[in-house]
């Protein structure tokens, strides 16, 4: 079994935010391959399907992002997942919108849900890094990641959704940089090859 976990943080009031992208794409997977119902399991909200062939639990942990790990370890021991088969949805500052990384293991870079997985886990797991782009300064990180996407975004994190849901036969069969390859050639085809963040400077 594989696990595709998204993070984010639990509740109406931060639905909209960027940081909960990884949430965002991980129901629209979901609802993709018609998934099971979401129910509470784990610390959190969880629903199973196939994707290519194997069978795949979807989970958004309702702990808050400091504490993503335990809701993600506690499915991992249910069902005894391997590691390299659990891939984490995540906003990433440090990618502009609208473009996807994908890797296994590596730093946290300051993400407070990667860390506690990474507490509580280990630290080779898959990370689907969601590019939410970087507000230009640091003292502004906070506001933007807890701030809702502005309505001239919403297009491009749908397309973003949407394509993740496309190519995630691949993250199964561990092409990952076909994924990757193969996300971006559709959100090109999109118009959402440069998508700058609300209050970008001009460079």
């Amino acid at each position: 079994m594989f696990l595709f976990a998204g993070l984010g943080n639990p509740g109406p009031k931060y639905a909209g935010n960027r940081h909960n992208i990884g949430f965002m794409v991980v129901d629209a997977l979901a609802r993709r391959h018609r998934f099971s119902p979401w129910r509470r399991r784990f610390q959190g909200a969880a629903c199973e399907g196939e994707i290519g062939g194997e069978k795949v639990l979807a989970l958004l942990p309702e702990t808050f992002m400091n504490e993503s790990g335990r809701a993600v370890a506690e499915a991992q021991r249910f069902y005894k997942i391997e590691l390299r088969d659990i891939f984490v949805f995540h906003d990433e500052l440090d990618l502009p919108p609208a473009k996807v990384r994908t890797k296994f293991g590596g730093g946290n870079a300051g993400h407070n849900g990667l860390r506690s997985i990474t507490a509580h886990c280990g630290n080779d797991y898959g990370r689907v890094r969601l590019g939410i782009g970087h507000p230009g300064d640091k003292a502004l990180v906070m506001p933007f990641v807890l701030g809702d996407f502005a309505k001239s975004e919403r297009a491009w994190v749908e397309a973003v959704a949407d394509g993740c849901a496309d190519c995630a036969e691949l993250l199964i069969a561990g092409r990952i940089d076909e994924f990757q390859s193969r996300l971006h050639l559709f959100l090109d085809a999109q118009g959402y090859g440069t998508v700058k963040p609300p209050g970008a400077p001009a460079k």
